[in-house]
């Protein structure tokens, strides 16, 4: 941009004369930066609510229509000392006789006394040599027995070689052979200790060679590692873990005992805070549709011009743009409309079918599930869903608790109406939430429509702001081409008064 200097012969202040004459112009500039900066805001508040609706759509709605929300199933022990039990869904709802007859232990060996030639104890620097050993070698197997060993190795000894150097080469030799040994020489004591790192029988290890005498390793202060057994309903099971999994129960033996009684049940807890939860989100998400729909509009908050925000403290322009956000989403139809199809699937009665083999129409208030009273509930929260009997709800928790009596008497019938619920209010939900030429998908709103806009305000920002400076640069020249006319005009005269004085 060329440098502007004019009235220094008009004496005029040029640069406020052209800003007024041009104000028409900054103004429509200003107002499409606004409008474009308002409408970014307008889409933060639309992805933030967006998300939470789409949380809700995918994770506790989608998973109450499935049969795998209301089949958790619970196991108990007679002796919780001696057994844990986790439960499966596909475990039996039934009484079981449990003894559990050992648990698994690991093999472990006290090697004898590595004593050198003079009858000392040895040390981690002594050599082979100094205990008697040339050339040599060691051998372990593991497995049940010697004779059915699944893993070996082999270490060669060499008659300088310290215990430090046999303890190395155990350790790396176990490792490459993928034997699971732990080898370890402790000098105070003078002897080799070895233990098996996996439990049971399988993992039983045995040593042998030339150089396992003198190192101790034939010691008989020895323990076989044994497997973990049990017998559940007269049938016994082994495992090298103190863990079996049987029948849909993972059963952890903690201690030898018998005449343990297990017990596996439905799980009517489990059922009822899966619905609690679902009722709890759907909750959420209502108040913030209403908090949303029944914001005040701020119509009287304007967007702030840069000028204006100079004028003001940081606080203050933080607090004036806060009113104007909180607003943005305030009677939108988008909200009202998502928000009364929920309202309209949740108030749905289904035909489900009782025990009995009898069907009844039912819905949420058949469970004690309905709002508050409409007068004393705050604006905000009329939507809200309460749980008669819910220890957690102040306005419900007094009443008589008919959900956790329906799932005790008739746990299916429960399952049965709150997936039909929980599907019925998805496929609403996923209608809304369908691609549209304005709309991707997954999306409760017009994120395209929104975009094309935004797009479009940077065209008109920039068509402003060109005209804007055109408009300055015709007024700057125009007042430049006088200022100049003004200068020959003041030269001119100044010669005439030159030329007179002189005579």
């Amino acid at each position: 941009m060329p440098i502007r200097i004019t009235g220094m012969n008009s004496g005029l202040d040029t640069e406020s004369i052209i800003t007024a004459l041009t104000s028409t112009k900054k103004t429509k500039l200003q107002t499409a930066q606004s409008d474009q900066k308002k409408l970014t805001w307008k889409q933060d508040k639309w992805k933030e609510l967006n998300k939470k609706v789409v949380s809700f759509y995918n994770g506790a709605l989608s998973n109450m229509r499935f049969s795998s929300a209301y089949t958790k199933k619970i196991t108990t022990a007679s002796k919780e000392s001696a057994v844990s039990v986790v439960t499966g869904d596909n475990a039996m709802n039934t009484d079981q006789k449990l003894n559990i007859k050992s648990l698994s232990t690991s093999a472990y060996m006290t090697g004898d006394k590595v004593k050198t030639t003079d009858g000392n104890n040895a040390t981690k620097t002594t050599e082979m040599s100094k205990i008697g050993l040339g050339d040599s070698t060691l051998e372990f197997k593991v497995g049940k027995s010697a004779d059915s060993a699944t893993a070996s190795m082999s270490v060669d000894i060499s008659a300088n070689d310290t215990i430090s150097d046999v303890l190395g080469k155990l350790k790396s030799q176990a490792s490459s052979n993928g034997l699971d040994l732990d080898f370890n020489y402790d000098e105070n004591n003078g002897r080799f200790y070895v233990s098996s790192k996996k439990a049971g029988e399988d993992f039983n290890f045995f040593a042998s060679g030339d150089a396992a005498e003198k190192l101790g390793f034939n010691s008989t202060n020895y323990v076989q590692g044994s497997s973990a057994k049990i017998e559940l309903n007269g049938v016994e099971y082994t495992s090298n873990t103190n863990t079996f999994n049987i029948n849909g129960l993972t059963i952890t033996a903690k201690a030898v005992e018998n005449d343990i009684t297990l017990s596996t049940r439905q799980d009517t807890s489990g059922i009822y805070d899966n619905v609690k939860n679902m009722i709890k989100e759907y909750n959420d998400l209502m108040k913030e549709f209403a908090t949303l729909y029944n914001a005040d509009p701020a119509k009287k908050y304007s967007m702030l011009t840069d000028e204006q925000k100079e004028e003001m403290s940081d606080k203050e322009v933080e607090e004036w743009e806060d009113k104007i956000k909180t607003g943005l989403l305030s009677g939108d139809e988008t909200i009202s409309t998502i928000r009364n199809a929920m309202k309209d699937v949740m108030l749905t009665g289904f035909d489900i079918k009782l025990k009995d083999g009898s069907t009844s129409k039912l819905n949420l208030a058949s469970f004690g599930i309905t709002t508050g009273s409409y007068f004393a509930t705050e604006e905000n929260e009329r939507d809200l869903l309460h749980i008669d009997g819910d220890a957690d709800d102040n306005v419900s928790s007094g009443n008589t608790d008919l959900l956790r009596a329906a799932i005790s008497n008739d746990p299916e019938m429960v399952q049965s109406f709150f997936t039909e619920l929980s599907r019925s209010l998805y496929s609403k939900m996923g209608d809304l939430m369908k691609g549209t030429q304005y709309s991707s998908s997954f999306t409760i709103y017009e994120d395209k429509l929104m975009a094309s806009q935004y797009s479009a305000y940077n065209t008109k920002i920039s068509d402003a702001q060109k005209a804007l400076e055109a408009a300055e640069d015709k007024y700057y020249k125009q007042f430049a081409s006088m200022e100049t006319a003004l200068a020959k005009i003041n030269s001119s005269s100044g010669s005439l008064s030159s030329f007179f004085g002189g005579g």
